[in-house]
């Protein structure tokens, strides 16, 4: 199981309910109604924001996951 199973597995299922469509949203290029910014120093990694947590996703060709992760000091630092 890697970190992204692991994090989605802990949370409650509103909050696995937001990030899947929040994921899904990204995937359907429905991004108007989302949080995202470009992260300083990177050429294609972008977060989007959800509550408390963040969606840290490359965007090239296609939009891979990167991470899932809460707010804290260390989220952005990889």
């Amino acid at each position: 199981m890697d970190r992204i199973s692991k994090f989605l597995a802990r949370l409650s299922r509103d909050e696995q309910k937001w990030v899947m469509e929040t994921i899904e949203q990204l995937i359907a290029g429905e991004s108007s109604s989302l949080d995202i910014k470009k992260l300083k120093g990177q050429k294609y990694v972008y977060r989007v924001r959800v509550g408390d947590m963040r969606i840290i996703y490359t965007k090239e060709k296609s939009i891979r996951i990167v991470a899932i992760e809460r707010r804290n000091d260390k989220t952005y630092h990889r």
